[in-house]
């Protein structure tokens, strides 16, 4: 007769192994090293070299198909207007097209009549001379385009700024760290982890233009300062 499983049935030695074992994974545990997170923004800011317009052409017309040809005719005026001044095929792109009715609601606001249709066609127009912006946007108007959207200014290359921007970022999660561990009493260890996070550009600002403007007139703009941000996340031990 086995004496071990007289005295102790399988589910205390089971017990007895899972308390022999517990010491030593609590001894693990107290072992895990202790982390700080901290988040960093940076920034990068020049002077922008690009701007980003959209420009557009809306018609009126008894028909949708007449409203449409207008608009089709005016906006082929505009295109060729674009590329007679200096703007390349590829810096001209499509972003908006269509053809709605139009109703009078004066007689029956529950069941208007439509008196007519309005077609429409936006274009996105990369400018890369912004000295001649300005005057480029005038005389698109005159050839036709009625409709100015938003404008952004930015870069044809971005690439330097971003690296400028994350490396900033990454100094402001250092000093972030090391003011949080130093005000806590605690060391700063080793940095264990870096993740990259959102990178960000200029965005579009609203734009205000008369529809009419004398033949020698600029639309005048400022581009001012544009910045790109960028952040990251960094880990480090604690000592």
């Amino acid at each position: 007769m086995n004496i071990q499983k007289a005295l102790f049935p399988a589910t205390a030695v089971a017990l007895l192994t899972a308390c022999s074992a517990a010491p030593e994974a609590a001894a693990q545990n107290s072992n895990t090293a202790r982390t700080i997170t901290v988040s960093g923004e940076g920034r990068a800011s020049a002077v922008p070299d690009m701007a980003v317009i959209s420009i557009g052409v809306q018609s009126d017309g008894d028909t949708a198909a007449a409203a449409l040809r207008q608009n089709s005719t005016t906006m082929k005026a505009t295109i060729d207007k674009l590329k007679d001044l200096g703007v390349a095929n590829k810096d001209i792109q499509t972003s908006g097209l269509g053809v709605n009715p139009r109703y009078d609601y004066e007689q029956n606001r529950s069941n208007p009549r439509i008196i007519g249709y309005t077609a429409s066609n936006t274009l996105t127009v990369r400018l890369r001379n912004l000295n001649d912006a300005g005057a480029v946007i005038d005389q698109t108007v005159q050839s036709g385009a009625n409709t100015l959207g938003g404008i952004s200014f930015t870069f044809a290359d971005p690439k330097p700024l971003y690296v400028a921007a994350r490396k900033d970022a990454v100094q402001d999660a250092k000093d972030k760290a090391e003011l949080l561990t130093d005000a806590a009493g605690v060391g700063l260890g080793r940095l264990m982890t870096i993740q990259d996070g959102y990178a960000q550009a200029p965005s579009p600002r609203p734009m205000l233009a008369r529809m009419e403007m004398s033949a020698d007139a600029a639309v005048p703009l400022a581009a001012g300062e544009s910045s790109v941000t960028a952040s990251v996340t960094l880990i480090y031990e604690i000592e």
